[in-house]
């Protein structure tokens, strides 16, 4: 008698510790993961180092990015079946990457030296990534959130390439105007044309050079010496070893203009915040001042009034800007001048680059020491003062005429003029710059002949 046996079944496998589908999906891991690193890079360089230099505030954004990588790899393998373990490869090269920006501390020029490397890197990195992500995720288990951050990764990779050729370009195409001249541990840029006296020193506004005068220096030169510059960071001009507010760039300027040879008292040009810089040197080496002209300048005052009050988190902001424009992003910001050549193509290599928004960054976070520094500046006695103010100002900034006038008052020999233009015409169109020079001839005019400044 034949006995049937039923086949042994086994027993079911136990589940391996922490990969239980339903307690992480794979897709939540990802979110999360993606989510804390951009909140860990955010926080890092926007909350515990906000402000800090270009290479602080990359090397912590790749730290805070390498942490969100590392989750996916761990949390992946021990919450699902589906272990992307390949994401230890850009968590362990970001690590790296942002560990010797810390430790290196690079400048400016390490920094675009690098640019000949990292973006073939990184685009190299992020096609790896694709293929890893098609290879080692199931259809509907979260490629379509990974895919978009590969993308970003290439397209950055394309866009540091860019822009690491504008910057060469732009070296080889526009060589040094003027001279450089050592004042104490870093050089500035003095370019100046013309002859007879006074002097006239131009000084620019924030995110302006010496070629944003090229209207404006040649129709000057024709009857007096005129002399444009770049402050610390600016244009030609080295970086200053630190953040320098306006006393600090005044002992700069007043430096540079004794060690190329150039004589006083001057004549004054401030555009913008150029014009609390101008401000603060009248207040610093008052003999040294012949007469001023302040073509719609900052108001000085708002840095005791709660209307001027400066966002606390402005400086923080601004300084991730060095590090995007490494990306090519100030490539795509939109750009027209009126400026002729060269200085068009001069302003507009610098006014994209790193070097510039890290300066504009700098200076940004100085304005409210310039400001109460040019306030110092309580009289300039007869001394000739011509206030020029752009129409396009006082249409939308609240109280502008009377800060302008309020500058005005600070000599008794002084005319407060309207000029019916906009803010950064006074400078770029033609039209506007004819007017700011007009306005400096009047100012050497009366300093020559000692006459007073005709009044409105």
């Amino acid at each position: 008698m034949t006995t049937a046996t039923q086949p042994t079944q086994r027993p079911p496998l136990p589940a391996r510790p922490g990969r239980n589908d339903h307690t992480g999906p794979i897709r939540r891991i990802i979110v999360g993961s993606l989510a804390a690193g951009l909140l860990a890079a955010a926080v890092l360089t926007f909350v515990m180092f906000g402000g800090a230099d270009e290479h602080f505030i990359t090397g912590t954004a790749l730290l805070g990015f390498a942490l969100g990588w590392a989750m996916l790899a761990v949390l992946s393998m021990r919450m699902t079946d589906q272990p992307q373990r390949w994401a230890f490869v850009p968590a362990a090269g970001m690590a790296a990457t942002g560990l010797g920006l810390l430790v290196l501390a690079p400048g400016d020029a390490g920094l675009t030296s690098a640019g000949w490397v990292w973006p073939a890197v990184l685009l190299v990195l992020a096609v790896w990534m694709g293929s890893q992500v098609r290879c080692c995720l199931a259809a509907g288990s979260g490629r379509w959130l990974l895919y978009p951050v590969v993308a970003v990764m290439a397209a950055a990779a394309v866009g540091g390439a860019f822009e690491t050729v504008a910057l060469a370009s732009g070296d080889r195409s526009y060589p040094i105007p003027g001279q450089l001249y050592d004042v104490g541990g870093h050089r500035l840029h003095l370019d100046c044309t013309g002859s007879g006296g006074p002097t006239v020193v131009l000084l620019s506004g924030l995110g302006e050079f010496s070629p944003s005068w090229a209207h404006i220096a040649p129709a000057v030169a024709g009857t007096t010496r005129v002399c444009a510059y770049d402050r610390a960071g600016q244009g030609w001009s080295d970086d200053a070893p630190q953040i320098q507010d306006g006393v600090q760039a005044a002992s700069d300027l007043n430096t540079l203009l004794d060690r190329a040879g150039e004589d006083g008292p001057y004549v004054l040009v401030g555009h913008s915040i150029g014009g609390g810089y101008a401000m603060t040197y009248a207040a610093r080496y008052p003999e040294q001042v012949a007469g001023m002209v302040l073509l719609d300048a900052s108001d000085p005052y708002q840095a005791t009034s709660a209307d001027g009050a400066a966002e606390p988190n402005a400086p923080a902001l601004l300084a991730v800007t060095p590090s995007l424009a490494r990306l090519g992003i100030g490539q795509l910001v939109p750009s027209s001048s009126d400026l002729p050549e060269p200085a068009a193509g001069q302003f507009q290599a610098f006014a994209h680059s790193p070097r510039s928004w890290r300066n504009g960054a700098k200076e940004s976070a100085a304005m409210p020491a310039l400001f109460s520094q040019a306030q110092s500046l309580t009289t300039l006695d007869r001394t000739p003062l011509l206030v020029l103010t752009a129409s396009e100002s006082v249409q939308i900034i609240n109280g502008w005429t009377a800060a302008q006038a309020r500058m005005a008052a600070l000599s008794t020999n002084s005319s407060h003029l309207a000029a019916d233009t906009t803010h950064v015409g006074l400078l770029a169109d033609e039209e506007g710059a004819g007017m700011s020079a007009d306005a400096i001839h009047d100012v050497v005019e009366a300093v020559l002949t000692g006459s007073p400044l005709q009044t409105p």
